[in-house]
């Protein structure tokens, strides 16, 4: 590219553009982003224990990661989510956390931040500090050293309660993810939100989502989040609360712990009404809903040209076939997989 091209591409990419908008009149503000499909654990909920990862040659760069990621906050979004697998996992990855952290500087970007397993983050909880990063998600589903072994079939729980400490130590405000499992780990929830809570951090209690064959069923896992916060107000005051975070889970505060809990039920409600975000896998393959198959190739016009117009088309295509809602169905006949890829493949 002659000095005078590469000139024109900075224009191009510097030039205001319409924000992405779908057909229902959701702006697109929130963009979660699989940097890789590999995973140091192999949760019973979310992959196979003997997994096939893709080629590396088919992940997109973190040079690419960086152009996409970029292309997104010039069309408006405003908080950026890095996800995994296990992002932490993927080489030289806080060179993209110190690349994008430049939209946080000059405002285009509210909010940089990562989902992880907690187990590669006592090494890089300071970098992450360092990169603007605020608050981040920790999956954690049992605080027992046994049962966390077998729930993520080899994870060591000592790596991410020290990853835990690290953060909070760093500065980083923690928020736990914990999947519901029935007959896994429902009679240790009301323990774990009273932990989290002591250590000033709030917890978000999810559905088991029908993604991808895991070897283990589905329907038997479902634990119905209705039925929870059943159990749950028969020990402590609920209180529904208007606080949002921008993504899909609905708060209430409990007075006896001071804390706020967070519902993700894809199953029992529908949160679609609202949804502003959409996933990027690190394949460069954008899904429009993580309930959906329909998914567009960012890639390809992404190596297509120096300048990013063809991006931005692509984009423009892809939101415009945003549907109104996912369909997630936990029991349908079969019992095959509402969405055949795995919820490592999108960072759930």
């Amino acid at each position: 590219m002659s000095s005078e091209e590469a000139l024109i591409d900075r224009i191009d990419r510097a030039t205001p553009r319409a924000p992405l908008v779908d057909t229902f009149g959701r702006a697109v503000t929130y963009l979660r982003v699989s940097v890789t499909d590999r995973c140091d654990f192999r949760c019973v909920y979310c992959m196979a224990e003997h997994m096939t990862f893709l080629p590396k040659p088919e992940l997109l760069t973190l040079e690419e990661l960086d152009r996409l990621c970029s292309a997104f906050v010039a069309r408006g979004v405003r908080k950026l989510r890095l996800t995994g697998g296990e992002p932490l996992v993927r080489r030289d990855v806080m060179t993209l956390f110190r690349s994008l952290s430049r939209h946080l500087d000059s405002g285009a970007l509210e909010e940089l931040t990562l989902t992880t397993n907690g187990s590669q983050l006592a090494r890089f909880a300071s970098e992450l500090a360092d990169c603007g990063v605020k608050r981040i998600n920790v999956s954690l589903d049992t605080l027992d050293p046994q049962r966390f072994r077998a729930l993520t079939r080899w994870g060591d729980l000592s790596k991410v309660l020290a990853g835990i400490d690290a953060a909070q130590a760093a500065g980083i405000h923690v928020k736990l993810n914990a999947v519901a499992l029935r007959g896994e780990n429902e009679d240790e929830i009301p323990s774990l939100i009273e932990w989290a809570h002591g250590r000033g951090m709030d917890v978000s209690l999810i559905e088991v989502m029908p993604l991808g064959e895991t070897g283990s069923e589905r329907v038997d896992q479902y634990l119905p989040l209705s039925t929870v916060r059943a159990q749950l107000e028969q020990r402590w005051t609920l209180e529904d609360i208007p606080f949002r975070t921008g993504g899909p889970a609905r708060y209430v505060s409990i007075a006896e712990t001071g804390g706020k809990l967070g519902l993700i039920t894809p199953l029992t409600h529908n949160f679609c009404e609202g949804c502003n975000r959409v996933r990027v896998t690190c394949t460069g393959t954008l899904y429009m809903c993580l309930g959906q198959e329909d998914a567009a190739d960012l890639r390809s016009p992404l190596r297509a040209s120096e300048s990013d117009e063809k991006l931005h088309a692509a984009l423009d295509d892809a939101i415009f076939r945003k549907p109104k809602g996912h369909d997630f169905v936990i029991d349908r006949p079969g019992r095959a997989p509402s969405v055949r890829r795995h919820m490592s493949v999108t960072g759930g």
